[in-house]
């Protein structure tokens, strides 16, 4: 191995959004991140949007109107229903 050229590996503390913080090894000696273990839906096992930059928010609107349309039942008219046609007759095969 060549001396001189690898960085070196320090112990990091890592400092995550929601105030949990552990440490491990890395080059850097400090990290910040968004999302740990403490608080991602996957390890904590409750369903929450994770919304970097506005995307979920953005998208909610996009569709807020066909959502609506969806949930609001279908205007039906049951004045004019069609007579079913008869069943075929299998008596005929037999």
């Amino acid at each position: 191995m060549k001396q001189g050229i690898h960085p070196e590996y320090v112990e990091t503390h890592v400092t995550c959004s929601c105030g949990n913080t552990f440490t491990t090894r890395s080059v850097k000696s400090e990290l910040h991140v968004e999302l740990c273990s403490k608080c991602h839906p996957f390890y904590t096992g409750k369903q929450k949007l994770v919304d970097t930059g506005g995307r979920v928010e953005r998208f909610q609107k996009k569709y807020a109107k066909r959502q609506q349309d969806a949930a609001a039942p279908a205007e039906v008219d049951l004045g004019t229903e069609t007579p079913e046609a008869p069943a075929p007759d299998d008596s005929s095969r037999a």
